[in-house]
């Protein structure tokens, strides 16, 4: 039974994702600038929200660790930040493709675009780093402490548009936005959030049962 549920809430999700960008592709107007070409928004800035949320996780995953070191909070941390890699990663690429036919180029050295790049390259980097340490606890308490700081990077991001002059847009407010334009970017991020959660709990399962295997000496 627990099974099937399983197989249903799965199923519910990649359904409410296609639902979610159906509407986002076929019923909220064109952009009255861009046209149609903004329609990858849709899935770009959900994107972004949805690493920050799970680099945040991370980070409060490893102020966890280092206060409690509760080995949960250990697999919490690396499971956030794995998700938040993969969403990163999503939204830089579907920002390059959104950047070239209004901007002209693949990639700018945009401050946003290269905060962004970085924060991914950091966050990729603590992922390695967590493979080249054998020792479990060893690895939650350097992997914690590397995770604190690197998420420094997380504010410095959202910030960025605001400190430096940037090609990269403003956060929009929900008053200069088409309602339906609106409600289509929310349904696409609850629809995406609610597969990426799937994704994190799933990498947290894999996680426990590796950390079981090396508990048991046999698993690196």
């Amino acid at each position: 039974m627990a099974r099937i549920v399983k197989i249903l809430i799965r199923l519910g999700a990649v359904v409410f994702l296609a639902f979610a960008h159906y509407w986002a592709l076929r019923v909220a107007p064109p952009d009255r600038m861009m046209g149609d070409v903004y329609r990858i928004l849709f899935v770009h800035v959900p994107a972004a929200w949805g690493a920050m949320l799970f680099f945040t996780v991370s980070f409060f995953s490893s102020l966890v660790y280092l206060v409690r070191r509760k080995r949960t909070a250990d697999l919490w941390a690396e499971s956030g930040a794995e998700v938040g890699v993969v969403l990163t990663g999503l939204a830089l690429a579907l920002g390059s493709l959104w950047g070239r036919p209004v901007w002209g180029v693949w990639w700018t050295w945009d401050p946003r675009l290269t905060t962004t790049a970085l924060l991914f390259l950091m966050y990729l980097g603590y992922l390695i780093l967590r493979r080249q340490i054998p020792d479990p606890e060893k690895r939650g308490a350097i992997a914690a402490v590397v995770g604190v700081l690197i998420f420094l990077n997380v504010p410095i991001v959202y910030l960025s548009v605001k400190w430096w002059r940037s090609l990269h847009q403003v956060q929009s407010s929900p008053e200069t936005m088409e309602p339906s334009m609106i409600f289509s970017l929310r349904l696409c991020a609850a629809a995406l959030l609610s597969v990426s959660l799937l994704l994190f709990w799933e990498r947290l399962r894999l996680a426990r049962a590796r950390r079981e295997l090396e508990e048991r000496g046999e698993g690196g």
